[in-house]
């Protein structure tokens, strides 16, 4: 009868963030990194996904003291990082933030001395946007931009961009934070760095994925 190969405790420890962090990797670059089409990020990610399982489960038959920390923190891994994702891309997050409003520009028309310099309209990319994005400048000084009748998909790590070219070539990006949520009112700081006048577009980045859900041009 053949025995399995004693596998010293420590390694077999090691073994369990190294595991995970491949699995982590590999779907941050099939999903994030090598394409910016939904469909396909998703796909590339089922298939990593696959090659993964199929190699812990080789080694877990190979090697049977290595099942707990190879094929184990695999499916757990895998199992984590879907269940996230299934579960941020289905439940909506729904905002209420009482935002600034403003007159349009140069000249404050309101009695809060806001100025609205520039806004417009989303348009859907990847999921289907709406909603209204304004850049105001405040009386008491700093700048703000404000999401109103927003409404989006949900979808995990999706960011709020300041950008220099469009949803299909970003540019140079400012990163404005998390988006509080994929449904209404909702206001973001703007650092007094940025030029208004370079970065002319708004685009709601699904940075797990590398896809734009929508954008605004600011005119």
């Amino acid at each position: 009868m053949q025995h399995s190969p004693r596998i010293a405790l420590w390694l077999r420890l090691a073994l369990v963030p190294l595991v995970a962090a491949i699995v982590i990797a590999g779907i941050w670059l099939a999903g994030g990194v090598l394409t910016n089409d939904f469909r396909l990020s998703m796909i590339l990610t089922g298939l990593w996904l696959g090659v993964v399982g199929l190699g812990a489960l080789a080694i877990a038959l190979r090697w049977r003291p290595l099942a707990l920390p190879v094929l184990g923190t695999a499916v757990v891994t895998a199992a984590s990082i879907m269940g996230y994702l299934l579960y941020a891309s289905s439940v909506d997050r729904v905002v209420d933030e009482q935002v600034a409003v403003a007159a349009p520009g140069p000249a404050p028309a309101e009695p809060d001395g806001n100025v609205a310099l520039a806004g417009g309209a989303f348009e859907s990319a990847a999921h289907e946007t709406t909603g209204k994005v304004t850049l105001i400048k405040l009386a008491e000084g700093g700048t703000v931009l404000t999401l109103t009748g927003f409404q989006t998909d949900p979808g995990p790590d999706l960011r709020v961009y300041l950008v220099t070219g469009g949803a299909d070539d970003l540019g140079d990006v400012v990163d404005l934070g998390a988006l509080k949520g994929n449904r209404g009112d909702q206001q973001y700081d703007v650092s007094r760095s940025v030029d208004p006048e370079r970065y002319r577009t708004v685009v709601i980045w699904c940075r797990a994925f590398s896809v734009a859900f929508g954008s605004a041009g600011l005119a």
